[in-house]
């Protein structure tokens, strides 16, 4: 089963034109009636754990499924390719940054009438970040398999041996209290206090504790000059440079502040429950916390990803499977496989009780997302969003190395961010215009 854009509305779609890509023509395919969709996979225990859902699908289906598995890394050019050369998936996997993307460009088609028209399918199991981070111009363009807060992990290990105090399990600690620690913990070459990826993604969950973010409410312009934004990075600048809390940035584009926290010797790190996995073969104790809060409280980003069905989908037997297909891919027993194999904290409340322990916190991941503890802040992007994390990922990695002062950076970014948010503007647009 295959879906097909024409050649001009995928250089529309991709941005691709005259990079040289060829696009292959239509192949043969699988055979009709097959559950046809489209995941990335980057390591076995991923691949693993699609496999498991590919047999739940011709379980819950009774048809052959055929998931489709690439590296995260190429996904999304071979998706584009994959609905330009008609051999695209019924349901496509898209990560939440890329929903606005697609749908604006009428790539993937709006679901409310397909879930207004179920009564068996309850939009209400998901959590709310989930809806709105698979939400585009007032429309349902996906539906989500996953969504999380960032999170604080720490070394209880080296905590306990420094004899400090375990931090609360469910009050955020304030970003002062946060800095003393990881001053406190810093005992360099040998030991450190924190450590966080060089980037925006990582950055962005400060700014919004801070009251803070990367565009104006209505996104037609860049407010990281605007002082809560501001405030944030410097602080987070200031814990790189200025406290040297965190490890030798030693090349910006490989840094991993995972691999730095699993050395054993880094007191804090910045990241999601999807690492729970990776951590889980740390050779010391650890947890996890809510993310420290600043003036607008602990909010950290909350991200996602959903499932979605390509445009070119046909009317009839082929979007009737297409939806059930969907629907089996985000149910509860599709969910309780992810979340068991500790992939991440599924995006349905009833498959929350499956992602368990270790750590020993965890279920702060689910108390977060269902506003009991602490809060977070869905991921604001937009209609570029790659162009503008290209963008803020060319200016701001120096300020991480002091060879630029925060606001310099941001001055000097500013004006071509605006210009990238008047061409979101232009974007949606367009695409309420193609809506009708």
């Amino acid at each position: 089963m295959s879906t097909k854009l024409s050649r001009r509305s995928f250089l529309e779609l991709s941005g691709l034109a005259g990079l040289g890509l060829a696009v292959a023509g239509c192949s043969s395919g699988p055979p009709d009636g097959s559950a046809t969709w489209a995941m990335w996979s980057s390591s076995a225990a991923e691949r693993k754990v699609w496999q498991d859902f590919s047999a739940y699908v011709e379980q819950q289906l009774e048809v052959k499924s055929v998931p489709t598995l690439t590296p995260s890394g190429p996904y999304p050019t071979k998706l584009d390719l994959q609905l330009v050369s008609g051999t695209a998936g019924l349901v496509t996997a898209l990560n939440g940054t890329l929903i606005p993307t697609y749908a604006a460009r009428g790539a993937h088609r709006p679901l409310d009438d397909l879930i207004e028209g179920d009564s068996d399918f309850d939009l209400d199991d998901f959590y709310q970040p989930i809806q709105k981070i698979s939400s585009f111009n007032g429309k349902t363009y996906a539906i989500g398999f996953d969504v999380a807060p960032t999170v604080m992990y720490y070394n209880k290990s080296l905590l306990q041996k420094q004899g400090i105090a375990l931090p609360s399990r469910t009050e955020p600690m304030p970003w002062a209290t946060f800095r003393d620690l990881a001053v406190e913990l810093t005992h360099a070459p040998d030991q450190y206090g924190f450590t966080c990826a060089p980037a925006i993604d990582d950055l962005v969950s400060w700014i919004y504790c801070a009251g803070g973010n990367v565009m104006s409410q209505d996104a037609s312009r860049s407010i990281l000059g605007e002082p809560e934004a501001m405030e944030a990075v410097q602080f987070v600048i200031d814990l790189f440079v200025k406290d040297k809390v965190t490890p030798p940035i030693k090349n910006l584009v490989t840094e991993s502040s995972l691999s730095n926290f699993l050395a054993g010797n880094v007191a804090f790190m910045q990241n999601g429950p999807w690492q729970v996995v990776n951590v889980r073969k740390a050779e010391f104790d650890w947890d996890i916390i809510p993310f420290p809060a600043g003036a607008a409280g602990s909010t950290p980003r909350v991200s996602g990803s959903s499932f979605a069905i390509p445009s070119g989908v046909r009317e009839g037997a082929d979007l009737d499977l297409a939806w059930k297909l969907l629907k089996t891919l985000t149910s509860t027993g599709a969910l309780d496989i992810y979340a068991k194999a500790g992939r991440n904290n599924p995006a349905r409340f009833s498959a929350g009780s499956a992602f368990q322990p270790p750590p020993d916190n965890l279920g702060i991941v689910q108390d977060i997302l269902a506003g009991k503890v602490a809060g977070g802040h869905p991921f604001d992007v937009t209609t570029n969003w790659n162009q503008v994390k290209q963008l803020l990922g060319q200016d701001l990695p120096r300020t991480f190395l002091g060879q630029v002062p925060v606001p310099e950076a941001i001055a000097g970014v500013t004006p071509r961010l605006d210009v990238l948010m008047r061409q979101h503007l232009d974007n949606i647009r367009q695409a309420t215009a193609r809506r009708g």
